[in-house]
């Protein structure tokens, strides 16, 4: 995957996955005001030191995940519309 990042400090502001210019990985903490949005879940938690607590009712995975089984299912249409334009 490209990650993009800011020109001047070259934190990753955003990621492209695949080449598929219509969906964009934004990453939050990157927003001018990142408390706006709080995560639905949680990935790759087996890596996370051990004085982060995680919220109990937040979905968590040591790895990822199958977004089949989790997403709900207007997120899934949203992304099968995205990615019909491929």
């Amino acid at each position: 995957h490209d990650i993009y990042r800011c020109r001047k400090c070259k934190v990753a502001v955003w990621s492209d996955y695949g080449h598929r210019p219509q969906i964009r990985f934004v990453r939050v903490g990157t927003l001018d005001d990142p408390s706006a949005l709080r995560p639905d879940i949680h990935i790759y938690t087996r890596s996370k030191v051990p004085w982060v607590r995680l919220p109990k009712r937040t979905p968590a995975f040591r790895n990822y995940y199958d977004p089949k089984k989790v997403w709900p299912k207007k997120s899934l249409e949203r992304l099968k519309t995205a990615l019909a334009g491929c």
